[in-house]
């Protein structure tokens, strides 16, 4: 990568197009900016979205710097890279989660979701139709210590997690 290129790639900035909105645990939507709510158009027949958003409460220096965790699953090798896990704890702490759509109320740009692993007001970087053709994988291969996790999202939901990570959460 030459000089110029590079010095462009350090001006990049996202904004966020809307923010997580929780009321509870298990319940809660989408909120979009107003300006992106024509963005909705056509989304409403895909059952799933990927919603990709903003770990703004890892966002800091030295957060930013971590390339490493330390055995962050009970089952994992004693140190394991951050590209390996789904640590918030990143270079970029950019998520991905795919939710159900629930309901799309396209003039008050709302988008209904049972669940999502962000904080209330995170702020949401994009989201994108989850399509089989192009996020489904048929020959996946884990490494050993997570083999054993649900191969479907929709078994994820029964999966005891909490008896998978190393430390309290």
């Amino acid at each position: 990568m030459n000089a110029k290129r590079a010095k462009e790639i350090g001006k990049v900035s996202v904004s966020p197009i809307g923010y997580v909105r929780k009321r509870s645990a298990y319940e809660g939507y989408l909120e979009i900016n107003k300006p992106f709510h024509k963005a909705l158009q056509e989304l409403d027949g895909f059952s799933h979205i990927n919603v990709l958003w903003w770990c703004h409460l890892s966002d800091n220096e030295k957060d930013r710097m971590v390339t490493t965790c330390k055995k962050p699953y009970k089952k994992a090798p004693a140190s394991v890279g951050t590209f390996a896990t789904r640590s918030e704890r990143r270079p970029n702490p950019v998520a991905l989660t795919v939710v159900p759509v629930i309901h799309i109320d396209h003039d008050k740009g709302i988008i209904e979701i049972p669940f999502i692993d962000a904080e209330d007001d995170t702020p949401i970087i994009d989201i994108k139709p989850y399509h089989p053709a192009t996020d489904r994988v048929k020959r996946v291969s884990v490494p050993p210590w997570c083999k054993h996790w649900p191969k479907w999202y929709e078994d994820s939901a029964q999966f005891n997690w909490e008896d998978e990570f190393a430390t309290a959460r």
